[in-house]
């Protein structure tokens, strides 16, 4: 039976109705690696399992335990397991196996850290924030522009567990590439979490480079002739989304220097030169992230400015045509009144004297506007 319908020992999937007929589908399929639905037809949070030896993938034969066992009987190669939010049961046998730290487990399974990289004895424990961008056709007040989730890394001797929450961020395509570079998977189970770390660090970068052109495009609306009329909602929206973008890029910098520079057992010392690269990758992307807030900040200050210049113009046209409708009021207000004794007022030429006046008024004030720009 291979690794992958024999994880039930381990997992306790043998709780699991109906898994025989399921681990029979699963000997059948070389890999099983999903990104969604996440969940494995293995009906758990079991997404891969496979055993490495000097950079090979070793052919998957007998139980979970069995291949730990030969591997650390050899004393050479690593197991590679990964998971799609496990349950508490599901994870009970595997940190037991692998006699992962209490406090780590937990953050596993809860997810909802901040990135960090922490030391638990002989493991390391790594939480990274993955993102993805929300294609939209039209950028709105409402849209979701940037969709976060978490992976956790389990770093040992011989062994590689992610844990991954959220419905993107598959690591299929990421174990591919390393199996086609043996070389990289020779120097064990920390050139996994280069990798991880790699990959999530160059996603930041290609979700930012998205983010930019919505930036652009708004930026684009709000100095156009009509900018004033631009919609404010979509401003806020990329500041919030781009805020949610910040709470997982900005907080990842220091345990990236820690790999890179922090002596760690489980860390062959040729690979923080790799985690140098990635630190740089992401100093990168969190100066792009900073640049893009103030850019918002100032497309919205100059986007209010705009309302306030519009708003002056429709105040001074109100006023410039409020001036010239006074000349008129004011006039036949004056003649509305019932007096008996009036100047001019049996005139035969009064009527005439007055729409005049009134016309000459009226037209000196509204060229008088215009020539200073209020109408």
């Amino acid at each position: 039976m291979s690794m992958a319908g024999n994880l039930r020992k381990v997992t306790g999937l043998d709780r699991v109705g109906g898994l025989r007929k399921v681990a029979r589908l699963a000997r059948r399929r070389r890999r099983v690696d999903l990104s969604h639905p996440a969940r494995s037809p293995l009906g758990s949070s079991v997404v891969n399992c496979v055993a490495y030896e000097e950079g090979s993938r070793l052919p998957l034969g007998g139980d979970l335990v069995d291949t730990v066992s030969r591997v650390r009987k050899n004393g050479e190669g690593f197991v590679w397991l990964g998971l799609h939010e496990p349950t508490d049961q599901e994870f009970a046998g595997i940190a037991e196996l692998f006699d992962l730290h209490p406090l780590a487990v937990e953050d596993a399974i809860e997810a909802h850290q901040r990135p960090k990289v922490e030391r638990y004895g002989e493991t390391l424990f790594a939480v990274f924030k993955s993102v993805c961008y929300v294609e939209h056709e039209e950028l709105t007040a409402t849209s979701e522009v940037v969709n976060t989730g978490e992976i956790m890394v389990f770093v040992g001797q011989d062994f590689v567990i992610t844990v991954r929450h959220g419905r993107h961020g598959s690591l299929g395509p990421l174990r591919e590439e390393l199996e086609a570079d043996p070389h990289q998977l020779t120097k064990g189970p920390s050139a996994v979490l280069h990798a991880v770390a790699d990959h999530v660090v160059d996603e930041y970068l290609n979700v930012i480079d998205s983010v930019q052109a919505d930036i652009e495009q708004v930026e684009t609306d709000v100095f156009a002739e009509n900018g004033a009329r631009a919609d404010p909602g979509r401003i806020y929206q990329l500041k919030r989304e781009l805020l949610e973008l910040k709470r997982a890029v900005v907080p990842l910098g220091r345990p990236l220097l820690d790999l890179a520079d922090r002596p760690m057992r489980v860390v062959e010392p040729e690979i923080q030169a790799y985690f140098r690269d990635v630190s740089d990758h992401l100093m990168r992307a969190t100066e792009q992230i900073a640049g893009f807030d103030e850019l918002l900040n100032s497309i919205l200050q100059a986007h209010l400015a705009q309302v306030t210049v519009a708003q002056n113009e429709d105040m001074r046209k109100i006023t410039a045509w409020a001036a010239i409708v006074a000349v008129p009021t004011m006039v036949c207000g004056v003649y509305g009144m019932n007096f008996d004794h009036m100047p001019e007022l049996h005139w035969k030429y009064g009527y005439g004297m007055v729409i005049g006046v009134i016309s000459v008024a009226c037209l000196a004030l509204y060229r008088g506007f215009r020539r200073n720009g209020w109408l």
